[in-house]
């Protein structure tokens, strides 16, 4: 009994951002437990390699070439999923990006930008889904937020509030939809070994203050959050809505 609540056979999950990185990783474990899996990307080759990459590990896994910020094609992606009888069961808003620079040299286009992939793709990819997951009466949402999600960090404004949008997106989610039968949660996760974090992985000083402010001293492997994606994704969490979970090796329970 206790297995099956994991199962996520018959199902179909689209995971935005997934050609690489954490998204590929959730996607991976999600594939593994039985669903099919619809990666995202804006780069049709990387998305490409992705799909064989997966299919050839024997997954249902098929690609759709979207950006996120581009609010017609996402109507268009949702009307070809409803025209081709494809639900989305499980929807993971991972895309997303990081911008450094000091807030007072900061643009306020690229402060835009950031707001727009992180956040606001997140509202309108999640309305889509939830609009046809509440005629179906269940649904599971899990966006992606961070430690920045509840802690800021010098340079790195737009991203932060963007986070900490998140958080506030999938508490707002929660509210409306929990009633429709659509469990919305999101994921904090804390320093992970990836190609987005390569300049920060790279730094000898930075390196450093990862391992040693993080109880686990080390950085998260992508793989590790695959877990905490199949749980929110699954039967297990039917009584989970509105939550962040931080996976993050015990960074934001110490001083």
């Amino acid at each position: 009994m206790s297995l099956k609540l994991f199962d996520l056979t018959g199902r179909t999950a689209l995971v935005t951002g997934s050609s690489r990185g954490l998204g590929r990783a959730m996607a991976e474990g999600l594939a593994a437990c039985g669903a099919r899996v619809i990666l995202n990307g804006s780069n049709g080759d990387r998305l490409n390699a992705a799909v064989e990459e997966m299919t050839a590990a024997g997954h249902d896994v098929q690609g759709a070439l979207f950006d996120v910020t581009d609010e017609d094609a996402i109507r268009e992606v949702f009307a070809g999923f409803d025209a081709s009888g494809t639900t989305i069961d499980i929807l993971v808003n991972n895309a997303g990006i990081q911008f450094r620079k000091p807030m007072l040299d900061l643009d306020t286009a690229d402060w835009q930008r950031i707001l727009d992939v992180n956040l606001t793709a997140a509202f309108v990819i999640g309305r889509e889904a939830a609009r046809r997951m509440a005629v179906r009466g269940h649904g599971k949402i899990i966006n992606i937020g961070s430690l920045t999600s509840d802690l800021a960090r010098a340079t790195v404004a737009p991203y932060a509030v963007s986070k900490g949008g998140i958080k506030m997106l999938t508490k707002a989610m929660a509210a409306e939809w929990s009633e429709l039968g659509i469990q919305s949660n999101a994921i904090g996760p804390g320093f992970f070994d990836t190609e987005m974090n390569e300049a920060l992985t790279s730094n000898p000083d930075f390196d450093s203050w990862v391992k040693s402010r993080t109880p686990v001293h080390r950085w998260g492997k992508p793989e590790e959050l695959a877990g905490l994606a199949i749980f929110l994704a699954s039967d297990a969490s039917n009584y989970v809505s509105g939550q962040l979970i931080f996976a993050d090796g015990g960074f934001t329970s110490v001083m």
